[in-house]
């Protein structure tokens, strides 16, 4: 069933991703190193971090969770969006030098066409890609289809797109641009994410799908690459708490979602679940 109006306006886009850690401590300390967040707000349990007041990861703290296993439906990773293929460049050069201080970080690339991406994991498996956008008459469509791959990235040439400036930090634009996520079939879940909030399926790669809103090459991932034909976790465990979605208009979706069970209305938000158990919250903000 589709809806003869928009679910969601051009402008949603994903926010900040809150994950549930057993050493919370040792995460905030991770997350303000590498990517250089930090400190917003801090409660019981509980820390965000961000850059430049945005409000990017909340980590929850629960020293007695179980770790999710790699088979568990929920984060492949979050994707942190830097302003420039410089910034991009100063990061991945600061991110090796803490590699040779002993931080042990096992780094891979991704030429995506569209984009250029660094991809690593948190110590508790969290994964994580740091990218940067090409400019958007550099990506190809046809017939609704962005076109994207994976290359290696030219490593060298990145690095010297910085120049000899040095990585002080997250930079002013920082943001969580997209957000991966394992699920038990990548067909279905395309359909559910179409239907419920309204997104485009910008690419199908049959184990894996992309959606978008506004022409963007891709705000949710979905893939059951590790997690294919899993269900939702019984019980807590460690990873993705959820997903937040901030967009200018809620009327549309609240709409669309009236009387369906299992949404929850806090006036500002709707926060649902897809069929495999990750958390979405959708919150109306005003639009800059």
């Amino acid at each position: 069933m589709t809806a003869s109006f928009p679910i969601l306006p051009p402008q949603t886009h994903t926010g900040a991703v809150t994950l549930r850690v057993r050493d919370l401590p040792g995460l905030t300390e991770f997350y303000g190193t590498l990517l250089g967040l930090t400190r917003l707000a801090e409660g019981h349990n509980r820390i965000t971090l961000g850059a430049h007041g945005t409000p990017l990861l909340h980590l929850e703290g629960d020293a007695s969770l179980p770790p999710a296993p790699l088979s568990r439906p929920g984060l492949y990773h979050t994707a942190f969006l830097l302003p420039s293929r410089a910034d991009l460049g100063r990061w991945l050069r600061y991110a090796a030098g803490l590699n040779a201080a002993g931080m042990g970080l096992r780094l891979g690339t991704g030429d995506h066409l569209v984009s250029e991406a660094i991809y690593l994991n948190d110590p508790e498996g969290n994964g994580i890609e740091v990218y940067r956008d090409r400019n958007r008459d550099a990506w190809t469509w046809e017939d609704g289809q962005v076109k994207m791959d994976t290359k290696a990235v030219n490593v060298e040439d990145l690095l010297a797109a910085a120049g000899d400036t040095m990585f002080e930090g997250a930079p002013a634009g920082t943001a969580v641009s997209h957000v991966h996520l394992k699920v038990g079939n990548a067909a279905q879940a395309a359909q559910f994410y179409a239907q419920t909030l309204g997104l485009d399926v910008v690419a199908d790669m049959g184990s894996a799908a992309f959606l978008s809103w506004g022409g963007y090459h891709h705000h949710i991932g979905l893939n059951e690459w590790h997690s294919r034909g899993q269900s939702a976790a019984s019980t807590l465990e460690t990873g993705l708490g959820d997903v937040e979605i901030l967009t200018p208009d809620l009327s549309g979706l609240r709409t669309h979602l009236s009387g369906q069970e299992g949404v929850q209305d806090s006036g500002d938000a709707l926060t649902l679940h897809d069929p495999w158990g990750n958390r979405l919250t959708v919150r109306e903000v005003a639009q800059q």
